[in-house]
This record gives C-alpha cells, structure tokens and sequence, in this order.
C-alpha cells in the first residue's frame, strides 16, 4: 500500500518516526513535507497530500501538526478526502470502518509516538465495513459532488 505522509513544523519529529516504522512493516511512504521544526503552514502540506489521495496517486495519508485539528479542516478542503482526527484506538478503527477515512490526522502534543504507530497500523489494516455505513457515506459523497461551489 502507498502511503502518504505530511505535517508542520509542529508534527515533524512524530512524522519521522512513523515514517520509519511504516516503512520497516512494508509499506511504501512518501514523504509530503515538511524537512524540519522551521515554522511553515500546514495547508501548503495537507492539501498537496489530501489532492493525491483522492486522485488515487496514493491509497491513504496520515497527517500531522500539534492537533491535528488545522491537517483535518484543510485536507477537508479537498473534494473525495476523507480526513478524520484520531486520538485514541477506537477512533482509528472507526474512523476506517464507520466512516471511510482515506486520510487520519494526528496531534503531536497529545499523543505519544508508540501510540501513534498502534493508531497508524489499526486504521491501516481496517476494512470498511459497508452496509448502513455505506448508505451515510454515499450521502456524504453525493452531496460533495453536487456542490459547484
């Protein structure tokens, strides 16, 4: 599977080190950025990486700031993205199997590195499950591409 993954100057060190782990399970990652702790803003990351996921240029993308708030609401900006934030191990699986995530966001002050790699790795490995969750997630999918504005 090809995996994004981007954050701010905030998220970086975070991203680092699920890059490297998602890399030793044997998925394929690229980087979106940033290189470092300069400060940047975090759309100019999100929303390349989130563009990419919904044009099928790579199957998920993980982002990360200090809440991971400012990754969901921009990533969201994008037409067929499907971020969720994700702070706990039931909210990564649901947010595969409820919600049709394509994209988790993380906060890097509020969760710790090998809690990051547990939530990384169940939302990864989650299916969709479908059925009543299908209907709600078409709802959501036909109103995105009737808006013209």
């Amino acid at each position: 599977m090809k995996i994004g993954i981007g954050n701010d100057h905030r998220g970086y060190a975070l991203k680092e080190i699920l890059k490297n782990f998602l890399q030793d399970k044997g998925y394929e990652v690229i980087d979106y950025g940033s290189e470092g702790t300069n400060s940047v803003d975090y759309p100019d990351y999100a929303i390349p990486l989130a563009e990419d996921v919904a044009n099928g240029k790579i199957e998920r993308g993980i982002l990360i700031c200090n809440t991971g708030i400012g990754m969901s609401i921009a990533a969201n900006k994008v037409k067929g993205a499907f971020a969720a934030l994700v702070y706990n191990l039931e909210l990564a699986s649901y947010s595969r199997l409820h919600n049709n995530s394509n994209i988790i966001t993380l906060g890097a002050a509020y969760i710790s590195p090998e809690n990051a790699k547990k939530y990384a790795e169940i939302w990864l490995k989650a299916p969709f499950e479908g059925g009543r969750h299908k209907r709600r997630f078409d709802k959501i999918r036909n109103y995105e591409t009737q808006k013209t504005n």
